[in-house]
């Protein structure tokens, strides 16, 4: 995998406190596992950005190689990586989610 995709990767990590790569994005997912995840972090009113692996072969595989983790979606908190769909899911049902992200310092709206 080129150094540049990594980067590029560890880049968007860094700028952004909630991090979602994702099929499509935040105003269109392109699947139902990346939907629930957008769904799941609305709902708790995070202010969140996505990017799209659709647009990007080297991206899409980029990302499953950077995190070791082999489907998207994949979500990132303050650069590190909590997991995909089922994870996120079961997280949030527990209230995990939430505790993560407050202990963060991410600013949850939700209710």
């Amino acid at each position: 995998m080129p150094e540049a995709v990594f980067q590029n990767i560890q880049n968007l990590i860094d700028a952004n406190s909630v991090m979602l790569f994702m099929k499509g994005d935040k105003l269109f997912p392109q699947c139902g596992f990346s939907a629930r995840v957008v769904q799941i972090l609305t709902h708790l009113g995070v202010s969140f950005e996505t990017a799209n692996v659709l647009e990007s072969p080297e991206l899409r595989q980029g990302i499953k190689d950077f995190s070791q983790w082999p489907t998207v979606p994949q979500l990132y908190v303050k650069g590190e990586f909590v997991g995909g769909c089922d994870i996120v899911t079961d997280m949030y049902q527990s209230g995990e989610l939430e505790s993560l992200l407050s202990e963060k310092g991410i600013a949850v709206s939700n209710g």
